[in-house]
């Protein structure tokens, strides 16, 4: 399979959770790209759209509830960020059920707002986060690793 993103140290935030959860977004965008290409049709790359989606949604969901605890003065700037892409998804997904099909251009636009993001957004938060207590690396799967397996 021809990857759309490849992960590597470069988009590590240096916080193993967040890094995990945003290997799973590179892994379902390379999956989408692996369908199209494929062309597996517009049935599968809905529902591979849908998990996307869902699990933009519950990743944003864990970092802006570490930004509250852990009293990250950015919160308010980065949950905008979140917000405005979970509302083109939403779009998105409301196109994708009128009958439209998700391109390559729109890949790439993924693709790039989500390394954008980690290298210019995440990647702020992580000396904040770690001088807060957050752990570099657990030991034991995270809740979200045992809840979301794909």
């Amino acid at each position: 399979m021809e990857k759309l993103i490849e992960w590597s140290d470069e988009l590590s935030v240096g916080i193993q959770e967040i890094d995990e959860q945003h290997k799973v977004l590179v892994d379902l965008l390379n999956e989408l790209h692996d369908a199209i290409r494929q062309h597996h049709g517009s049935a599968a790359s809905a529902e591979i759209l849908n998990r996307l989606a869902d699990y933009t949604r519950i990743h944003f969901t864990v970092e802006e509830s570490l930004m509250r605890i852990l009293g990250y003065p950015d919160y308010e700037e980065h949950k905008g960020h979140h917000e405005a892409l979970v509302a083109q998804m939403k779009s998105l997904q409301q196109r994708m059920a009128g009958g439209e099909t998700v391109t390559f251009e729109l890949l790439h636009f993924l693709r790039n707002w989500l390394t954008n993001h980690i290298l210019e957004g995440d990647k702020r938060y992580t000396e904040h986060f770690l001088s807060r207590g957050a752990q570099r690396s657990w030991q034991k799967k995270g809740w979200l690793e045992r809840f979301w397996s794909h």
